[in-house]
């Protein structure tokens, strides 16, 4: 085997960037501008099938592989970081569904997600469970053949604007994590209401929202998978949705280098494009090389997903981390290149640094996915290609 981009994933990479640059980057600008949800984006992933790509043919989707998945969030970030979130927070949501819910819910919410008829959101952080993630105080109590749900759940990506919601609550605090349920709730859902959008630094159009629970009913047909599984759910789903976010962080890397390089052969000092200048192509050569080694790290990964190898965790985290570390590194060289026009609002390269920040800190920070990696170090969890 060449180690390559077969035939199948170019051609979706050079589907998805036209789709971007014609109808998706004209209105970055203007989205982050008034911090608006990116309809035409909406609009335009869902009718050209990329919004949720990831779900099953089975179930009505388009039935991408993870590289594939990985891809299309890392074509949008280029143009869109708010955008990218689309099709990377329904697999984050919806992938626990897709892992371990029942035919039924598979059928029924995995079918809407690919039939555009409503996002998913993933429900688990809470005011006092951030990285400690399994400090769920938010409560499900059997009552009846119904689960009555109550607590609250914060910087919820795309809250308010999604149908579906996987929420973890606590079903048996005795048992701590093992205590832990994943369920389905609907935001037509009698007591489910949201908190204003967070003024942010940036992804101003996804909106981050606080999800309020109370006395939420629910049938006991949406539990996902079995009662006390939901912890396990929810660290398998973020062994795979955290590449999205690496294949984010990969992309707006990509789109600030991109603009970079024009402009440094567009400007001129002393006489000459600024390109000439040896300091200069240092800099542009160390952005370009940091962001191919994380997006091999990111395919790799990818591929460990798709697979469903034992050094996915591993992996996961690795490319998460060091593809958020390069997009900030790079999105900071890429403004300085730009001197003092890239501190500026009229230039692209202002809202991609504030954009990458953010993949340093959601689906667990890189402290986190460091001490993750040490752990499956220690434990020999590693492999090569």
């Amino acid at each position: 085997m060449t180690y390559e981009l077969s035939e199948d994933h170019r051609a979706i990479r050079e589907a998805v960037r036209s789709v971007c640059e014609n109808k998706i980057a004209p209105y970055a600008a203007d989205v982050d501008e008034h911090a608006r949800y990116p309809q035409e984006a909406h609009d335009a992933l869902v009718a050209s099938d990329f919004h949720a790509a990831h779900v099953p043919e089975e179930y009505g989707g388009a039935g991408a592989d993870a590289l594939a998945s990985a891809i299309i969030v890392e074509e949008i970030a280029r143009v869109d970081v708010s955008a990218s979130l689309i099709p990377a927070v329904n697999k984050l949501g919806s992938l626990p569904v897709q892992l371990a819910g029942s035919e039924e819910l598979k059928q029924k919410y995995l079918g809407a997600l690919a039939r555009g008829e409503g996002s998913f959101s993933y429900c688990l952080t809470e005011p006092d469970a951030g990285s400690d993630a399994a400090n769920q105080q938010t409560t499900a109590v059997r009552d009846g053949e119904e689960w009555v749900i109550n607590g609250t759940k914060r910087w919820i990506s795309n809250a308010g604007v999604s149908e579906f919601y996987t929420v973890l609550a606590q079903t048996d605090p005795s048992k701590g994590s093992r205590g832990i349920t994943a369920f389905v709730v609907e935001k037509s859902d009698a007591g489910i209401s949201f908190g204003a959008p967070e003024k942010k630094l940036g992804i101003k159009g996804s909106p981050t929202c606080e999800v309020y629970l109370e006395d939420v009913r629910i049938p006991a047909q949406r539990i996902i998978g079995e009662v006390g599984e939901g912890f396990s759910i929810a660290m398998r789903t973020l062994d795979h949705s955290r590449i999205a976010i690496a294949a984010q962080a990969v992309g707006v890397a990509q789109g600030a280098l991109d603009y970079a390089l024009g402009y440094a052969q567009e400007r001129t000092q002393f006489g000459k494009p600024i390109a000439d200048f040896q300091g200069l192509q240092f800099m542009l050569a160390d952005m370009g090389m940091k962001i191919e080694a994380a997006r091999q790290l990111v395919y790799a990964a990818a591929g460990r997903s798709e697979r469903g190898e034992p050094d996915l965790t591993f992996f996961g985290a690795a490319a998460k981390c060091f593809a958020s570390d390069t997009a900030m590194q790079v999105t900071v060289d890429a403004v300085q290149v730009l001197g003092g026009y890239g501190y500026s609002r009229d230039y692209p390269v202002e809202r991609m640094l504030r954009d990458a920040k953010i993949t340093q800190i959601y689906e667990g920070t890189n402290q986190v996915q460091r001490i993750v990696m040490a752990r499956q170090l220690l434990a020999g969890v590693q492999s090569t290609l």
